[in-house]
């Protein structure tokens, strides 16, 4: 029999075709891939193949820089982050990789040379939805944050087929359709066929003594799927760093059920093996019904399998003892629904490479790091008990020995407080028994951390004030950031040339520079720059506007509030207040009125009634509004539809106010204020989430802060909130509601918002009506400092002056020193390539 050896592939000289990064070098690739990639010319490539061709080229130059990167990094053999997240918001990439690899102009004359306009084709691609809102971006500049620190970094997720939903307006309300952003191809991502795990579900679990004698357990008779890798590179900002964001896609098992098979029912037999491929078919189904649960659980436990045994793969091709994993991996787990992960490698730590309990529990809790993003009870997830138990039994066994052994520690501190064991016990007892998700990411990780400082704060105070005094030092403060080279940089170039003209380029990677601008705050030739950047981003805007029936004035005051449409966020008391100026205008208009054009966007989520409704009371007041000719050269309104990356990358630089009206307490942290703000916009805002540490990085004064505070909120309700005092007492307010329970705004139906209205008077449990009378008079100082322009444009240049501690950089570098302890390496691919050149020479 032969002897099976394998020979080694000499392809060093692969790094003598280092491709060119000139005008001349891009157009060849381009050209090239039209005919050799795509099989087109000039008579039968479409748009499409065009802007796919320009990807090519530019994924063609990362690709030396992400196979050396992973090279370095391999052979550093050093600790790597394993960034876990069921959302990763990426938007459109072409434009970002040829800003950090730092070839814009010269694709910009490749371009045109062939004929084509390089902004034109850039809005070919198709935004990579794969993500409902801020956790998703969070998630998506966190990367390219990581990758310009020269981080060894891995982001992990699922690979969705169909993304978040594309939302379409009909007669005002929201309709959801599919978004099939794959249906022209990926140009970015790599398949990885190598890359491949068994994920097991259901079945059922069997003790057993091993051939030592030992007693174990394993995990019998489930049914399979497979995950396959998908990677796209994330370059770093240029430092030749390339990072790699890996997609785990669901594909089926090989083997047929050859049961319906054999008897003839080839049918079913396929139906089986695309069922199993469902599972990273859409993002977040609805998990109303019990099916949508079960869909979702299969989710998290898809992607976090597949990612720790992809993590244990490549720590083990070191020869590491698995005790040594936490030497060598970290876990941060974005939110509760990675938390799986947790009982998942204590399985793989005991049922696979059989290593005892308390071995395993001290290696898993070393290894894994908790970010949590909310403050609502409601929104801490948690699964029932039978689900749990029969699609991963394995799992429920071990998060019952998990919460008996924690919760006999808390006796023996805490004896005879049975209220503190209900509370902290990661099983909610009820009619339905629940595993809470967050319990369970607390107890099994080493750093628990929110992502503001007053979120961290209630995490601490309010709602695991049992956990942080149990776990001392376990609870610290991240608060979050956006990267400066997509919200700045690449969305308003403007104004990054300005910036950069008066302090240079180094702002891009260290924006705390961004605080030297505030020595031209008064400059008056300078205020006169910033405001012509200012209105040129409101003509852009204006000429999306146009495209919905609405002509916005550029020189009207541009108040946004773009996000998701929940409640808490309280996108009802903003349209309330709209409603008070028409209301206004038409029976008092007051003398010198600041014209407003007020713009909405976000996606309500397909089950969420009232946050639809509201969709459908703004625009509806945008209807009654915009053909008013009396008080329309003050007044517009209107609502975006399908709200995505692109699209904040224009609303954002145009934005004039920037509406952070969420109910105190409520938002973790927020993460379009920063946006807004490091883009020029005044903040009106509530003291939550971020809000609070850009009023102390602004100054009080450069910013509009109104409502109840945090513990005002708290006292309102403890002493019996009655909304109808407001309503009783707040003749404006009677005003507005009177008007919208008489059907004013909608005369097809004048029915259709009574039971908003209702709600508001009854329930109102976000406060809108308590805190509307504040929300007029902050208004209205809006309009005073708008009629100063000098005023309001100082004002504007204080803020962005001081947005420096919001950059994602920052915030990344604080996760690396506090949490990972792995230390940043910018240059480390830079000064490889610098000794590699020296060596050649």
């Amino acid at each position: 029999m032969a002897k099976n050896t394998k020979k080694e592939v000499d392809l060093s000289f692969l790094t003598a075709f280092d491709l060119p990064m000139n005008k001349e070098g891009i157009k060849q690739s381009f050209a090239n891939h039209v005919e050799f990639t795509l099989g087109k010319d000039q008579y039968s490539a479409t748009p499409n193949d065009y802007f796919k061709s320009m990807a090519y080229s530019v994924r063609d130059r990362m690709f030396d820089r992400w196979n050396k990167t992973q090279q370095a990094y391999y052979n550093s053999n050093e600790k790597r982050i394993y960034y876990l997240s069921l959302e990763f918001l990426i938007g459109r990439i072409l434009e970002d990789s040829i800003m950090n690899l730092d070839v814009r102009e010269e694709s910009r004359l490749a371009l045109e040379d062939l004929g084509m306009d390089m902004d034109d084709l850039i809005s070919k691609e198709w935004d990579a939805g794969l993500g409902n809102g801020g956790l998703g971006r969070l998630a998506a500049c966190f990367l390219d944050s990581m990758a310009t620190l020269g981080l060894p970094a891995v982001g992990y997720g699922i690979r969705y087929e169909f993304g978040i939903f594309k939302q379409i307006l009909v007669d005002g309300n929201q309709v959801e359709n599919p978004d099939n952003w794959l249906r022209y191809g990926n140009p970015w991502e790599i398949e990885r066929p190598e890359r491949l795990y068994p994920v097991r579900f259901y079945g059922h679990v069997a003790n057993y003594q091993d051939e030592t004698g030992q007693n174990r357990v394993s995990w019998n008779d489930t049914e399979n799927v497979m995950a396959m890798a998908y990677d796209i590179p994330v370059p770093g900002y240029r430092n030749e760093t390339v990072n790699t964001l890996r997609l785990w896609g669901a594909k089926s098992t090989r083997e047929f059920n050859f049961t319906n098979f054999n008897e003839g029912d080839y049918i079913q037999a396929v139906h089986d093996k695309n069922t199993s491929e469902n599972i990273s078919k859409v993002l977040y189904p609805n998990d109303s019904p019990i099916q949508g649960k079960e869909l979702r659980l299969k989710q998290e436990y898809f992607f976090v399998t597949a990612t720790l045994q992809d993590a244990l793969r490549r720590a083990l091709k070191h020869d590491h003892k698995i005790g040594d994993l936490p030497r060598y991996a970290v876990f941060q787990l974005n939110d509760t629904h990675p938390a799986i992960a947790i009982p998942e490698l204590m399985r793989i730590l005991m049922d696979e490479s059989r290593v005892g309990w308390e071995e395993a529990w001290e290696i898993t809790t070393r290894c894994f790091a908790y970010t949590n993003h909310t403050v609502l009870p409601e929104a801490l997830e948690v699964w029932p008990v039978a689900l749990m138990e029969r699609l991963l039994p394995r799992h429920m066994q071990i998060i019952y020995e998990i919460n008996r052994r924690f919760l006999d520690g808390v006796r023996s501190r805490f004896r005879g407080d049975d209220g503190k064991i209900q509370r902290m016990s990661l099983i909610q007892e009820g009619a339905e028994r629940q595993v809470r998700m967050a319990h369970l990411a607390i107890v099994g990780s080493f750093s628990v951390n929110g992502v503001s400082k007053l979120h961290s704060d209630l995490l601490r105070d309010r709602v695991f004030p049992d956990f942080s005094a149990y776990f001392p030092g376990k609870f610290n403060n991240k608060t979050n950031g956006i990267t400066p080279r997509r919200w700045l940089k690449k969305c308003n170039r403007g104004l990054a040339r300005l910036i950069t003209s008066k302090i240079g380029e180094g702002w891009v990677t260290d924006l705390a520079q961004l605080k030297k601008l505030e020595q031209w705050a008064d400059d008056s030739a300078f205020q006169d720059q910033w405001r012509q950047v200012k209105r040129h981003n409101k003509e852009t805007l204006a000429q999306q506007l146009a495209c919905y029936g609405v002509i916005a004035d550029p020189d009207s005051l541009f108040d946004v509030q773009v996000k998701r449409i929940h409640e808490y966020k309280r996108q009802l008391l903003n349209i309330l207040h709209v409603m008070h100026l028409y209301r206004t205008y038409k029976t008092n208009p007051p003398k010198n009125i600041v014209p407003r054009t007020f713009v909405f966007a976000g996606k309500a989520a397909p089950g969420y009634l009232t946050a639809k409704r509201i969709i459908r009371l703004i625009n509806a007041v945008a209807w009654t509004v915009n053909r008013d000719r009396e008080t329309g050269p003050y007044l517009k309104v209107v609502f975006m539809p399908d709200y995505n990356v692109s699209l904040a990358e224009i609303i954002m630089p145009a934005a004039d106010i920037s509406e952070q009206i969420s109910l105190a307490g409520t938002e973790a942290s927020g993460t379009g204020n920063m946006k807004l703000s490091l883009n020029g916009a005044l903040t009106v805002g509530t003291l939550d989430g971020a809000n609070v540490e850009i009023m102390e990085a602004v100054g009080a004064d450069n910013i509009f802060i109104f409502g109840l505070k945090e513990g005002d909120v708290d006292q309102v309700k403890a002493a019996g909130y009655n909304p109808r005092h407001y309503y009783n007492t707040d003749p404006n307010l009677k005003g507005v509601l009177d008007m919208l329970e008489a059907g004013d705004f909608y005369q097809e139906d004048r029915a259709l918002f009574r039971p908003l209205v209702d709600y508001l008077l009854n329930q109102d449990p976000f406060l809108v009506l308590a805190d509307f009378n504040r929300y007029v008079a902050c208004q209205e100082r809006v309009s005073a400092l708008y009629r100063d322009p000098a005023a309001w444009t100082k004002t504007s240049i204080i803020n962005v002056a001081n947005m420096g501690r919001f950059s994602s950089d920052s915030t990344i570098a604080e996760y690396a020193r506090d949490i990972w302890k792995v230390p940043p390496a910018p240059h480390r691919m830079v000064d490889a390539g610098a000794k590699a050149s020296r060596a050649k020479k």
